[in-house]
């Protein structure tokens, strides 16, 4: 089952090289899954259809807000480190962790 990865940011512009990197990492990994950025004011509609929500760090302040809205969602903040290197294959790896795949 295709898996839904969803990362919301405060435009859905800052991450969008975070999800082409992830793009890349998955296709190297097979791993079948659907990434993408949006602004977070986009949440509402679409964080009901996500498997794992990240949060990048300039919205990091509605995690708690989020988590309580959907209890059953994966949802975590971005690290920092991963988010300023623009690390797509450690996120990937930190997504693949949660969702409980293993992959390379």
């Amino acid at each position: 089952m295709k898996k839904v990865i969803t990362l919301f940011c405060a435009m859905g512009m800052s991450t969008s090289l975070m999800v082409s990197r992830m793009k890349e990492e998955a296709e190297k990994q097979n791993f079948e899954c659907e990434i993408e950025a949006y602004p977070y004011s986009d949440s509402p509609k679409l964080a009901p259809l996500a498997d794992v929500i990240f949060l990048g760090p300039q919205v990091r302040f509605y995690l708690k807000e989020l988590q309580g809205k959907y209890p059953d969602k994966i949802i975590e903040t971005i690290d920092m480190k991963i988010y300023g290197r623009y690390d797509g294959a450690a996120l990937m790896k930190r997504a693949l962790e949660l969702i409980g795949e293993e992959h390379e």
